[in-house]
C-alpha cells in the first residue's frame, strides 16, 4: 500500500529517466512498488512500473495514473536498484530495461491508428492525391485502417504528409489501447455437492462414471477429468445445474517441467569436489565473493552446483542457476528436480508466454527456491538470493545481441554483490576475462583437475587437411583417418559424435553456367541450401528461395551445391555407414518444441550410433557411450575478423572434445584442420587452457583489447546507404568533440561493418575504448542525447557495451 500521493514511474518507451505521476486515492490502497500502472504519456497511454514514492510532483504538474494493472508486485523492491544499475551501465531506458527482465506479453499501451474518413474515401474517387498520398489513403481505407508506426517506418510516408491529410480531414489518427496477450490461467475444479440435488436428471452410465471419479478424487480439475472421460465438459454441466456437483474457478500454473523423475541419492563427493564445496561453505558468512570454478570436462561441476544450491536452501535462501543452452536446461532441471523435488522453476525462451508468466508468478509468490534457466532467468524475482551459479560461463549465449544488450554472466556478479551472496562461475574453458580476474585477484579460483572416477581425458589426434586438398577438392570432408575411427567405434558398439559448427547442406551454392554465387538479396551473405526443406535460406534475415530456382544472374544455369554443412555430412556418413543409425542435432532439426529433448533421450538410450551436430552438442552434455568425437573442420572460426576468434575456437574444440570418454571406455578425438601449427589448435590438442591463455593475453594487452580495456560498440544502420554513412561520420564528429583529446580514449571508425548489409539495412560501426568504463559510458550517453544525433529518425544507433561479436 502506498502512503504518498505521488509516485515515480519508469515507462516502457525509449526515453531516458523516470516520471512523476499522481495516484488517485481510490487506487492507493491497491498499488505498491514493483506493480504496473497504465499512465498517460503525451497523447497516448502506456505501461509503467512503480519504482518509488515521492513527496510532491516537483517543478511540474503531475498527470494522474489511469489504473493499476497488478494485484501483486511483479518484482521485489530490492531489485529496483539492480534495474537502475543495468539501465545506467548499458545506456538503456529504465522502463525498457524492466520490460526486458519481465515475461513478455504484459505490456498495455496506446497504438496510433490511421483510418480514412468518409470525406477521405469520397476524395479517393477524384484525382486530387499524389501517387504516394493515394497509396497511403488506400492503406487507411482498409476495414481496420493501418497502424501509424507501419506508415512511418523507415520514412516510407513522411510525417508532414500524414499531418497534412489529417488537417484536411481525409484521415483520422486515433489511439487504440493494445492490451498484453498473456494472462493468468483459470481452471474449473469439481467436487461432490454436500446438499441433496435440487433437480433429478436421467443418470446415464457416463454421468455415473463422472460422479464416481469426482467422489474418489474428492476434488478434481476439468483437465484431469477430461483425461479420464473426454466428453467431461458436456457431461458436467447438467450435473452442476442439477446440484450433484459443485464447481469453482481457481488460478492454476501452467507446468513446463518434464516427465516425473525418480528421487536421487547424493553421490559421494570426490576429494576435489568436497574441497570446493567446503571452501565456499567456510566463506559464506563473508557474503559476496565471486568464484571461478575451473577444471577439466567431466569433473563433476554439476554435483558441486547442486550441493551449493542445497546449502543456500538450508539457510532459507534461494539459488539461481544459469545454463547456456535450452537443451542443457532440461538435463540440469531433471537432476535438480531429482534432488530437490518440484520447488524449482525453469525460465527460458522455448516456454510459451503463459508458461513463462506462471513460472515468474510462482517465484514472486515464494513457492520456489531454486530457479534454473537461460540468461533471462537471472532476473527471476527471488526475494532473498543465497547464491548465483553460472554454468559454462564462457558461453556467448549469455550475451543478448539486440535491445538491452546485457551479459548475464557479468550481471550475475553484480546481482550477487547486491544480495551479499557468492557468485560461482564455472567452466572447463573459462573466458579470458574471467581468468584475468583470477590473476588480478578480483575472483577466487576453485579447481577440479580430475574427471570423475579418474577417467582419462580423451586422446586427441590432428589430421592435416592440406595433404588431401589437391586430391579431393573441397567437398569431401571425411578423411580416411576419421573414417577408420568411426568404423572402429561402431564395431565396438560405441557411439560417435561428428561435430561441424555449420548447419545446412550446401553453404556456397553457385551457378553451374556463369559461376555466380547465390547471395541473399537483403543481406551481404551467401544463401545456404537446406536439402530437407528443399530451400535456399539466409541465416541472417530468414529470406528463402525455392529449391528449384534458376540462377538469378543468367536465368539459365542450375545451382550447384558447393560447400558443406551438417546436412551434407549426415548424407556422406549414411553413404559410408549404411547400417548405422544416424541423427542430426542442429537448429533446423530441433526447431519444434520438445524435439531437442526427444533427440537427447534417443542418444542417451543408445538408439543412435552416429550423431552429427553443431555447438548445441558441444556444451555440458553427458553421454557415457560416446567414445569418439570427430571434428570436421577445427579452424572454421579461426579466420573470422574478431579479436575473440582464437578464444572461441579453443573453447569450442576443448568443449566438444570433452564429450568423448565420459564413461568407462577411453575416449578418442580426431580433429581435422588446415592449421595444425596454430597455437589455438595446439593448445586444444594438449587440452591445456593455461598454454592458450598465456599466448593470447600478450596479444590482447599489446592492442588494448578486453580484458585490458573497456569497449563500447556503436552499431549504425539504415535503409539508405548514403544517409547511414553520413550519420556514422556525424556520430564520430560528436564523439571527437566530447573527447577533448583525452589520450586514454580511443575512437576507432567509423567503418563499414564486416557484413555490410543485413535485412536491407546498411551497417557501420564505431568502437570507443578506454581503461575507464565510466568515462566512455558518460561520453556515449551524452552523444546519444545530442540534437545532431536525435534529429535523424531514419538511421538507428545501437549501443553495445562490452560487445562480444564485432561483425
Amino acid at each position: 500500500m502506498l502512503t504518498s500521493d505521488y509516485i515515480e514511474v519508469g515507462v516502457t518507451l525509449p526515453v531516458r529517466g523516470t516520471f512523476v505521476y499522481r495516484i488517485p486515492k481510490a487506487l492507493k490502497a491497491t498499488a505498491g512498488l514493483g506493480m504496473r500502472v497504465l499512465v498517460p504519456f503525451g497523447r497516448r497511454r502506456v505501461t509503467g512500473y512503480i519504482l518509488d514514492e515521492r513527496a510532491d510532483s516537483g517543478p511540474y504538474t503531475a498527470r494522474e495514473v489511469i489504473s493499476v494493472l497488478d494485484t501483486h508486485p511483479l518484482f521485489p523492491v530490492t531489485d529496483i536498484p539492480f534495474f537502475k544499475w543495468i539501465s545506467d551501465y548499458y545506456i538503456h531506458p529504465l522502463g525498457e530495461t524492466i520490460k526486458t527482465a519481465l515475461p513478455k506479453g504484459l505490456e498495455q499501451k496506446d497504438v496510433s491508428w490511421v483510418i480514412a474518413t468518409e470525406k477521405g474515401r469520397k476524395a479517393m474517387t477524384a484525382d486530387i492525391f499524389s501517387e504516394k498520398e493515394m497509396a497511403l489513403m488506400t492503406l487507411a481505407a482498409q476495414k481496420t485502417g493501418c497502424a501509424l508506426k507501419t506508415l512511418t517506418r523507415d520514412g516510407a510516408y513522411p510525417a508532414g504528409m500524414i499531418r497534412r491529410l489529417e488537417k484536411k480531414g481525409y484521415i483520422d489518427i486515433t489511439a487504440v489501447l493494445k492490451k498484453g496477450h498473456t494472462g493468468i490461467k483459470k481452471e474449473s475444479f469439481f467436487s461432490i455437492s454436500p446438499e441433496l440435488p435440487s433437480t433429478s436428471i436421467i443418470m446415464s452410465k457416463k454421468r455415473s462414471t463422472i460422479l464416481a471419479i469426482v467422489r474418489d478424487a474428492g476434488d478434481i480439475s476439468l483437465t484431469r477429468l477430461k483425461s479420464k472421460v473426454p466428453t467431461a465438459p458436456r457431461l458436467t454441466r447438467p450435473l452442476v445445474d442439477a446440484g450433484y456437483l459443485n464447481v469453482t474457478e481457481r488460478l492454476v500454473f501452467r507446468d513446463p517441467l518434464g516427465d516425473l523423475v525418480e528421487p536421487d541419492t547424493p553421490s559421494r563427493l570426490t576429494d576435489e569436489q568436497a574441497a570446493v564445496v567446503k571452501r565456499v561453505q567456510q566463506n559464506w558468512h563473508r557474503g559476496f565473493i565471486p568464484y571461478l570454478l575451473t577444471g577439466v570436462t567431466g569433473s563433476g561441476k554439476t554435483e558441486v552446483y547442486m550441493r551449493l544450491a542445497g546449502e543456500a536452501v538450508k539457510k532459507g535462501r534461494g539459488a539461481i542457476v544459469l545454463v547456456p543452452e535450452i537443451a542443457l536446461i532440461s538435463q540440469t532441471e531433471r537432476r535438480f528436480r531429482a534432488r530437490f523435488g518440484n520447488k524449482i522453476a525453469v525460465i527460458h525462451s522455448m516456454l510459451t508466454q503463459g508458461e513463462r508468466l506462471d513460472q515468474w508468478r510462482r517465484i514472486a509468490l515464494g513457492k520456489v527456491n531454486i530457479v534454473i534457466g537461460a540468461r533471462s532467468a537471472l532476473f527471476a524475482p527471488l526475494k532473498d538470493i543465497g547464491i548465483i551459479i553460472v554454468d559454462e560461463e564462457h558461453d556467448s549465449s549469455y550475451k543478448q545481441e539486440s535491445g538491452l544488450r546485457y551479459n548475464a554472466r557479468d550481471l550475475a556478479v553484480v546481482r550477487a554483490k547486491m544480495h551479499h551472496c557468492p557468485a560461482v562461475l564455472g567452466s572447463a574453458t573459462p573466458s579470458v576475462q574471467s581468468y584475468q580476474n583470477v590473476t588480478a585477484k578480483r575472483f577466487e579460483q576453485l579447481e577440479l583437475t580430475k574427471r570423475i572416477n579418474n577417467h582419462p581425458l580423451p586422446k586427441i589426434t590432428l589430421v592435416d587437411m592440406k595433404k588431401y586438398q589437391d586430391v579431393w577438392g573441397t567437398d569431401r570432408v571425411i578423411t580416411p583417418e576419421l573414417g577408420r575411427a568411426i568404423r572402429d567405434c561402431l564395431e565396438k558398439g560405441h557411439q560417435a559424435l561428428i561435430f561441424l559448427n555449420r548447419r545446412g547442406f550446401a553453404t556456397v551454392p553457385a551457378c553451374g553456367s556463369c559461376a555466380k554465387i547465390l547471395h541473399c538479396p537483403h543481406c551481404d551473405v551467401t544463401m545456404t541450401f537446406h536439402k530437407g526443406a528443399d530451400t535456399y535460406k539466409c541465416h541472417l534475415c530468414g529470406h528463402t528461395f525455392a529449391g528449384n530456382i534458376r540462377c538469378p544472374a543468367c536465368n539459365t544455369g542450375k545451382i550447384r551445391h558447393n560447400g558443406f554443412g551438417t546436412e551434407k555430412v549426415e548424407t556422406m556418413l549414411k553413404q559410408l555407414f549404411p547400417d548405422a543409425r544416424l541423427a542430426r542435432m542442429d537448429q533446423d532439426s530441433t526447431a519444434k518444441k520438445g524435439s531437442a529433448l526427444k533427440l537427447l533421450r534417443q542418444i542417451r538410450n543408445r538408439n543412435v550410433d552416429i550423431i552429427v551436430g553443431t555447438q548445441m552438442l558441444a556444451k555440458g552434455h553427458d553421454f557415457p557411450s560416446i567414445t569418439l568425437v570427430g571434428v570436421i573442420c577445427a579452424d572454421l572460426s579461426l579466420s573470422l575478423p574478431d579479436f575473440r576468434a582464437s578464444e572461441r575456437t579453443f573453447q569450442l574444440l576443448a568443449q566438444v572434445a570433452g564429450r568423448a570418454g565420459r564413461g568407462n571406455e577411453p575416449g578418442k578425438v580426431i580433429m581435422q584442420t588446415y592449421n595444425p601449427d596454430h597455437f589455438t589448435i595446439e593448445s586444444s590438442k594438449k587440452q591445456d587452457y593455461l598454454a592458450f591463455f598465456n599466448q593470447e593475453v600478450p596479444f590482447r594487452k599489446a592492442l588494448m583489447y578486453p580484458p585490458f580495456t573497456r569497449m563500447i560498440q556503436l552499431k549504425i544502420s539504415g535503409k539508405n546507404e548514403q544517409k547511414t554513412a553520413a550519420h556514422a561520420h556525424t556520430i564520430a564528429k560528436v564523439l571527437d568533440r566530447l573527447n577533448v583529446s583525452d589520450p586514454r580514449v580511443q575512437i576507432l571508425g567509423p567503418t563499414e561493418a564486416v557484413i555490410r548489409k543485413i535485412s536491407s539495412r546498411f551497417r557501420w560501426q564505431i568502437l570507443v575504448k578506454s581503461v575507464s568504463a565510466r568515462q566512455i559510458n558518460t561520453m556515449v550517453s551524452t552523444m546519444a542525447e545530442d540534437p545532431e544525433i536525435t534529429r535523424v529518425k531514419t538511421v538507428t544507433v545501437g549501443i553495445d557495451v562490452d560487445p562480444y561479436f564485432l561483425m
